[in-house]
């Protein structure tokens, strides 16, 4: 099966799906990729903010982002080559790049972390 890395610019904690008013294309994206990952895709994202080494680690990242600079961020890695910059990917999209059948498409939901609050840990009022 593919493996499908998504590098995001630097976001509030590791989803960007916290605060009062979360970002409908973050909340999107976040389902999205939790579909393919559910229906057994390798797949994960890096956020520059928290996990900054791996931007470093994947020579096509490195290099995109001395040229353009984290402003072309979100880039989408496909065993190891850009697919995609500049934007999330859709769920098709994403369903294409895993190698999946399509289909089994599930409605998008709103997405919160394991303990069920926001994904920073705490009230909402805590976050970003």
């Amino acid at each position: 099966m593919p493996s499908i890395r998504v590098f995001e610019p630097a976001l509030c904690c590791n989803t960007g799906v916290c605060g009062p008013d979360p970002s409908e294309s973050l909340l999107a994206f976040t389902a999205d990729l939790d579909h393919v990952v559910t229906r057994g895709a390798d797949a994960a994202r890096h956020n520059l903010a928290n996990d900054p080494a791996a931007f470093s680690q994947v020579e096509p990242v490195r290099e995109f982002l001395r040229v353009s600079g984290s402003d072309g961020l979100p880039v989408v890695v496909v065993d190891g080559a850009i697919v995609l910059t500049g934007r999330y990917p859709t769920r098709a999209e994403l369903v294409r790049y895993a190698g999946l059948e399509p289909g089994g498409e599930l409605p998008l939901t709103a997405v919160t972390s394991a303990g069920g609050g926001t994904c920073c840990g705490g009230s909402s009022s805590s976050c970003c």
